[in-house]
């Protein structure tokens, strides 16, 4: 008789990798606000299930963490509880045989780092600092708190324009952000219990394409105080937006031709159609606010002399200013930086790039919006040179996908080096280091390092820096702004500047280049806190009925995604890349959505929070 068998799954091993992925959805879908000590001890119970029981500190060790925590909770820990945690976590960490063991102690001193005061909290007082402040998953994760449920279920229903309307109350730019919005709102979606979140973005898209011209609800009377806003981007005109509606008079300088900051001159027209930024900004406008463009506020006028014009003053610049790569070469011929090229684009100054080889520097979605644009210019050939894995790139995954279907090359693991010149001056080739993937970095990244190999030299005629980007702050220290250390504006959470009576700043100019709609939640805040500043309290309300829930068919079904046109099409043209949805895909996608402000937490917190 054979001694071996041939393995195969049985029907228990297929019911235990059900469970698992039961238990991943579920991770994946926990909304934030949860008791961090609570999510602690869960998982550390789930670990102590896996582990083999071999050696003392997973058998043992494990199990004492558990009660330890267990205590905790249960309000029957003492101060010195915290001490004896730590001791014991830490020497699972040095004795544990396996990764699991390892892990699980790390995870509960990560935990007595970051949520200390939970600790205290639950030992002193018996109490939970973490509170489900806004039940709702993707409302929790909206920077702006956009009611997406409630807009989805108008979607559903066939009410586009008071999808817009609701969308509008909390972000005025609904039409930017259903085509290029980062949709965090997704991550912690509770559809993924069930099969996979809701597209969230896909639904928005299809309400502004098909609500026609919704107009702009009424201001309130006027306050007789103005406001000057420094800044045309999203987060400086959302603020004009709000304060416009409370009655406030908004004046916005703008720098540069036109308004739009970098949803004009960073996000390509074949990602946000340029006519639809267009009428996005019109309407705004349409509220009565004055614009002064191409305005150097800081130089003239200066700060001071708009402090002295206005009631308050918010300051929301943009990062319009590059960063140098600081290797040998960079000062050749031929080298530009990424948010030039984009403001020569979104000023419709379109560079030839016919027959150029082309090389790009940088992971994000800047570098990722230059490559695709350097394609559409004419390159021969484009090459996105990158020092860690694609993996590890910060650009949206359909960004790097979409680039690699248009033709360009994705070189990782090369560090550059130096960049060649020839005998005039002009690049001629950018010299990297191979790199070979080490340990992870504090942000949870493999850090690369050199890798014992020859440096390789890639052909350029072109080479276009997309590292990052920096805020230009000339003229701020005059009124006593205070800037930090990365060169961003020190402000509280409230978007006021300390020591500096009325005024406020927010986006890209405090938290250093975020996402559009962090700018727009800044501007927002500023907004609500402006308004006090001035002795006021007015509420941005939208006065729309929410349809009632109908949760017939719970069934797993997938999610519907938004296709793109042809890549040998698109790549030659800046005309929109991204199709959306048709009436049958929103209205199966739209009744996905498990309304979450209804049912569930949403029922127990008094459900949708409409207080802006």
């Amino acid at each position: 008789m054979s001694r071996l068998d041939i393995k195969t799954p049985s029907q228990a091993q297929a019911v235990v990798d059900q469970l698992y992925r039961s238990v991943e959805r579920r991770i994946a879908a926990s909304p934030p606000g949860l008791c961090p000590i609570d999510m602690a001890l869960n998982f550390l119970n789930l670990c102590h299930a896996q582990t083999c029981g071999k050696c003392a500190p997973c058998r043992i060790g494990l199990g004492q963490l558990s009660n330890m925590l267990q205590a905790v909770l249960d309000g029957e820990a003492e101060m010195r509880a915290i001490h004896r945690i730590e001791v014991t976590a830490q020497a699972i960490v040095d004795t544990a045989d396996c990764a699991i063991g390892i892990n699980a102690a790390q995870l509960v001193l990560m935990g007595l780092k970051g949520f200390r005061d939970d600790y205290e909290e639950h030992i002193l007082r018996h109490r939970c600092l973490g509170g489900l402040k806004n039940p709702v998953p993707c409302v929790a994760l909206c920077p702006a708190g956009v009611d997406i449920p409630g807009y989805i279920a108008l979607i559903n229903a066939g009410r586009y324009d008071d999808a817009v309307r609701l969308v509008r109350k909390d972000n005025p730019f609904p039409t930017a952000c259903a085509y290029i919005c980062e949709h965090p709102c997704e991550a912690r979606c509770r559809r993924n219990m069930v099969d996979d979140p809701v597209n969230i973005r896909g639904l928005k898209r299809y309400a502004v394409d098909h609500a026609g011209d919704v107009p702009q609800p009424s201001c309130a009377p006027s306050t007789g105080k103005t406001v000057a806003v420094v800044g045309g981007g999203p987060g400086g005109l959302s603020a004009a937006y709000y304060l416009s509606l409370m009655g406030h008079k908004v004046t916005v300088y703008e720098k540069q031709k036109m308004l739009g900051g970098m949803l004009r001159y960073g996000i390509p027209s074949y990602r946000f159609p340029r006519e639809k930024l267009d009428a996005e900004i019109a309407s705004i406008l349409s509220l009565g606010i004055e614009v002064k463009t191409e305005v150097d506020v800081g130089t003239d006028p200066s700060l001071d002399d708009l402090r002295r014009q206005y009631d308050c003053l918010y300051l929301s610049i943009g990062a319009h200013t590059d960063k140098k790569t600081g290797i040998p070469g960079e000062d050749s011929h031929g080298v530009v930086s990424a948010v030039e090229l984009l403001r020569h684009i979104g000023d419709g100054e379109m560079p030839d790039f016919t027959g150029m080889n082309v090389v790009v520097i940088g992971g994000g979605n800047v570098a990722m919006d230059v490559t695709r644009s350097a394609i559409r210019l004419g390159s021969k050939k484009v090459s996105c040179v990158y020092r860690r894995r694609q993996a590890d790139m910060t650009a949206q995954q359909e960004e790097v996908e979409g680039a690699i279907a248009e033709g360009a090359e994705i070189l990782t693991l090369q560090a550059p080096l130096r960049i060649e010149a020839n005998e005039a001056g002009n690049v001629a080739a950018l010299w990297t280091q191979p790199q070979v993937i080490g340990e992870v970095d504090a942000m949870g990244r493999p850090r690369p390092t050199t890798a014992d190999v020859e440096p390789k030299r890639i052909p350029a005629d072109l080479i276009i820096v997309a590292i990052g980007q920096g805020i230009e702050t000339h003229g701020f220290e005059q009124i006593g702004v205070k800037i930090q250390r990365g060169g961003t504006l020190l402000a509280d959470a409230s978007t006021q500047l300390p020591d500096v009576e009325g005024v406020f700043a927010g986006g890209d100019c405090v938290t250093g280049p975020a996402t559009v709609i962090r700018a727009i939640a800044a501007g927002k805040a500023a907004a609500a806190n402006i308004d006090v500043y001035l002795g006021f309290n007015h509420e941005i309300e939208a006065d729309i009925s929410i349809p009632t829930p109908d949760l017939s068919d719970l069934r797993p079904r997938g999610r519907i995604n938004t296709t793109v046109r042809d890549a040998s099409e698109r790549k030659h043209d800046f005309q929109c890349i991204e199709c959306g949805f048709t009436g049958e895909e929103a209205e199966k996608e739209s009744s996905r959505c498990l309304r979450c402000d209804h049912f569930g937490y949403g029922i127990f917190k008094g459900g949708r929070v409409d207080k802006w």
